[in-house]
């Protein structure tokens, strides 16, 4: 079983700059997908619905053109969720789950706080409300993949700048906190540290000056999943040849 999950900063932009020109040759069976930026009414175009998925899509209500998650799954899911049950949260299209059998697939865009203290407040209510809803996925006995821009590092591994952001949002020590408890003391798999325990790759990087080109970044996309996946990790790659957007597509390969 092959995952892709993807941050586009745009469907439409990162359609025309090859991404789904890419994604048809990765043999992918579940696609996440975040920061849409569109209504589902304005991807009319075919090459927004992949051939051989099924395709879903949970859009921004409180503000058109923001945030939006979607999922493509090569079987059909035997259900599709897209609310948690607080609505300042799920009204920005932060959440797209798509069940399998015992297996879900979830399409998370975590909030950035970089525009401001009224966002890093928010960001941080958010990790709070969503701290119970990861221990109950625990605990539930299900297999869960939470795919995702969570914007948050974990670790000097994970950013190249490392002492200068420790006050920038994503960096700082209280969320870094949060996102390793989930991993180091909750159970739940960095899929990529698992696999790669110290390789330094990065998945985002600023459009400012030349970040990209001289790798400037930081790791925020994740596959994080439960402790029965582990054992079936079998390799993840981060692909940057390309540029789809200022976020590189990781993929993982479990084994079935």
């Amino acid at each position: 079983m092959r995952i892709v999950t993807f941050n586009a900063n745009g469907i439409r932009s990162a359609a025309a700059k090859g991404f789904y020109d890419w994604l048809g040759k990765q043999r992918a069976d579940v696609v996440c997908l975040q920061e849409t930026k569109a209504q589902e009414h304005q991807l009319g175009d075919g090459v927004f619905r992949p051939k051989g998925y099924h395709c879903f899509f949970h859009d921004a209500r409180s503000k058109k053109g923001y945030s939006g998650v979607a999922v493509y799954a090569k079987r059909e899911p035997d259900a599709v969720l897209n609310t948690l049950g607080w609505e300042p949260f799920d009204a920005e299209g932060r959440y797209l789950e798509a069940q399998f059998g015992n297996l879900s697939v979830v399409s998370l865009y975590v909030p950035s706080g970089s525009s401001g203290e009224e966002r890093q407040q928010f960001k941080f209510k958010v990790m709070d409300w969503l701290l119970p809803i990861f221990d109950r996925w625990l605990a539930s006995g299900r297999d869960y993949v939470l795919c995702g821009d969570w914007n948050i590092v974990r670790s000097e591994l994970d950013i190249k700048n490392w002492k200068s952001n420790q006050k920038n949002s994503g960096c700082l020590p209280e969320e870094r906190a949060w996102l390793n408890a989930l991993i180091e003391r909750r159970g739940w798999i960095d899929t990529f540290r698992t696999l790669k325990p110290q390789a330094v790759e990065y998945t985002w990087w600023s459009n400012r000056g030349n970040a990209r080109a001289n790798d400037v970044g930081w790791r925020i996309d994740y596959q994080i999943a439960t402790p029965g996946l582990r054992k079936r990790l079998k390799a993840c790659a981060i692909y940057r040849e390309q540029r789809f957007s200022d976020h590189a597509p990781y993929t993982v390969d479990y084994a079935d």
